[in-house]
């Protein structure tokens, strides 16, 4: 059950398996661990809300994205494996 789609909402990030909520994360190394306890298959599906994260509690359109970046970063720096 790897972590397959990602939304964005109130400056977190919300992960999902096999349409089933499964973390929210507010910082890279939460998606991290996520990732590892979840599966991680190496690119998930987007909600637009990644886009506009500005309208779904982040400071930035972008924000959103960026923070989902270093946490994917973070979980092949630390030994995560697809």
């Amino acid at each position: 059950m790897a972590i397959d789609f990602i939304a964005a909402d109130n400056g977190s990030i919300e992960m999902f398996a096999n349409n089933e909520l499964v973390a929210i994360a507010s910082t890279a190394k939460d998606i991290s661990w996520t990732l590892k306890e979840y599966g991680f298959e190496g690119s998930v599906a987007t909600s637009s809300s990644i886009d506009f994260s500005d309208e779904y509690g982040f400071e930035n359109y972008d924000d959103a994205a960026t923070l989902w970046d270093e946490g994917v970063k973070h979980f092949f720096m630390t030994g995560g494996t697809v």
